[in-house]
């Protein structure tokens, strides 16, 4: 299991990318923390989701 924003998925074996795209996450309007540690945009390719990782997914908001 993956911890997604304090939900468990069943997500393990997933690459980052594939995820996100499935879950309809704007790329690039979003930042990714990976076990506490910020993923580099260029690393969501090729990350392979794990089984007991912690993933926080934060979207950028405008406003004034």
């Amino acid at each position: 299991m993956v911890r997604m924003n304090g939900k468990d998925e069943d997500a393990a074996g997933m690459v980052l990318k594939d995820y996100l795209k499935a879950k309809q996450y704007p790329v690039d309007g979003i930042a990714v923390e990976c076990n506490e540690e910020i993923l580099p945009k260029s690393q969501y390719g090729s990350y392979l989701l794990q089984d007991g990782d912690v993933i926080e997914i934060v979207s950028f908001v405008g406003g004034g």
